[in-house]
């Protein structure tokens, strides 16, 4: 472990730590998870302008903590004893706030666990709260929350505020600041990936399946799927074990066995193919972010890997597919909110009117813009027309990927087709802002499993992302050849400037 008796040494330096390096420290006993919490904490307070938490636990988080000092202490600790973590705002938890980061559910308590948060729960994790997000996780910023914008602790050389991405942008900025040593996240068109790239961290989009839906409040529910944001890939592998699994509770938890990820690691990418699918070459595409996908095929290249062009034909339709799907499942999941049984409620004259004035005033732009696009889709005249034709396109991405993995192992894309914009330059247009997830989208749509690595920096000194692509089920290869490009890249994190 390098380094790790001289971080330990400073307090303030345990929050630079890393997953497996703070687990490591714990074990050697360099420093207790009470000391480690606290530490946390303390930069959670320190850190308040990011607005990276909706809601903090500091008293169930050192509750929590002094458990797993007495669990340490015993010999009896588990996978992630006494490690504090984030917790995305959309992962129920029992009887502590959970909002989706809507005004809808502000105060909204829930009676049980969610199985992501359970399994960190059982296997020794620290809460520190409920991270920030994009409302019901709909936004590439992370400025739709009811709570407010979170920053990114990247800063431009002109010193404005940047978005650290979205809807994961809570989780993102928590890590990337050292206010999580990792966090959960959920990602249904690129909402881990993107705020990864944008915040120098690494996310991981699981395949649809490998990780429980059950307690995840809902947006698209056959895109959406949990997955975490670490500092490195080793600890992604780690958070991946744990949080992964097959769930009776969910139907559509798929029935696969959790590989011991971060064994697989240790193989490289001696021999694998790696693709690169020419639709992903924009126009517009900023010119640092071409030049770095092609330094991460180099680099794969130089460490034993074969590079093949590769075509996705049907790239070019993901975007209006997604953004006719998402809304069309968003409008049918977020018909529960009505004021009746939980969560916010505006009276009126009328049980209609109940209805009308709690949705008016509890969700936001963005989710009321959704609902309807989603209802539109929906109706009578035109679901032929759009929602059944968009099933019918997303077969034909997913069979674009499925041609593709026959000759090719994995792929490598970038994560966005820009760094972090400047919070007051955030365009105004919806459609605009969109266009942030061209490059993620289609993984989801397929239901595949992708990962955003920090490989470099813009011209204005701001992270940069590499997006590795595998078959179903395959994170393994994703971790091989992503821990391959972070070692190659030696990038700084946040952290560490």
């Amino acid at each position: 472990m390098t380094n790790l008796a001289s971080k330990a040494a400073v307090k303030n330096d345990l929050v630079r730590l890393t997953l497996a390096e703070a687990k490591e420290g714990l074990r050697q006993k360099e420093f207790s998870s009470v000391e480690l919490t606290q530490a946390y904490l303390e930069s959670i307070r320190q850190n308040a302008s990011l607005n990276a938490y909706i809601l903090e636990t500091p008293e169930l988080a050192l509750e929590m903590a002094q458990e797993s000092d007495n669990r340490l202490a015993k010999g009896d600790a588990r996978p992630l004893e006494g490690l504090p973590l984030g917790i995305k705002d959309l992962f129920c938890t029992e009887n502590i706030q959970t909002t989706a980061g809507s005004h809808i559910l502000e105060g909204y308590k829930p009676p049980y666990e969610s199985t992501v948060s359970g399994n960190l729960k059982k296997a020794g994790a620290v809460f520190l709260g409920k991270t920030n997000m994009d409302e019901f996780a709909m936004g590439s910023a992370n400025i739709t929350s009811y709570f407010g914008n979170v920053v990114n602790p990247w800063k431009r050389a002109d010193g404005k505020d940047l978005t650290p991405g979205g809807s994961s942008g809570g989780s993102a900025a928590a890590v990337a600041g050292g206010l999580a040593l990792a966090a959960t996240a959920s990602d249904t068109g690129g909402s881990i990936r993107q705020p990864a790239a944008f915040s120098g961290v690494v996310g991981l989009l699981p395949t649809y399946g490998r990780c429980s839906r059950w307690g995840m409040v809902a947006f698209a529910s056959s895109l959406d799927q949990a997955g975490p944001l670490t500092r490195d890939v080793r600890d992604s592998a780690l958070m991946l074990e744990i949080m992964a699994g097959h769930d009776p509770k969910d139907a559509t938890s798929a029935p696969v066995e959790v590989p011991n990820f971060q064994k697989l690691i240790e193989q490289g990418v001696k021999g694998l193919r790696v693709g690169i699918p020419k639709e992903y070459r924009l126009d517009g595409m900023a010119e640092d972010i071409v030049t770095l996908w092609e330094k991460g095929a180099q680099w794969l290249k130089e460490a034993g890997a074969e590079i093949v062009e590769i075509s996705l034909p049907h790239t070019k339709y993901s975007l209006p597919t997604y953004y006719v799907l998402a809304p069309a499942e968003a409008s049918s999941n977020l018909a529960r909110y009505d004021g009746v049984r939980y969560g916010l409620r505006v009276p009126g004259k009328s049980l209609d009117e109940l209805y009308e004035n709690t949705r008016s005033q509890g969700f936001g732009d963005e989710v009321q813009r959704r609902i309807l696009i989603g209802t539109y889709v929906l109706s009578a005249g035109y679901y032929d027309a759009y929602y059944l034709k968009a099933q019918k396109i997303r077969k034909l991405i997913a069979q674009d990927f499925k041609i593709a993995f026959q000759k090719v192992d994995i792929i490598l894309t970038p994560t966005t087709p820009s760094a972090a914009f400047a919070l007051d330059e955030k365009p105004t247009d919806p459609v605009v802002m969109y266009l942030n997830d061209v490059l993620t989208v289609p993984v989801n749509l397929a239901g595949l499993p992708g990962i955003s690595i920090p490989a470099g920096l813009s011209r204005e000194g701001l992270p940069l992302g590499l997006q590795l692509i595998g078959p179903a089920f395959e994170e393994g290869l994703l971790f091989r050849a992503g821990c391959v490009l972070e070692q190659a890249a030696n990038f700084k994190p946040f952290l560490e400037r």
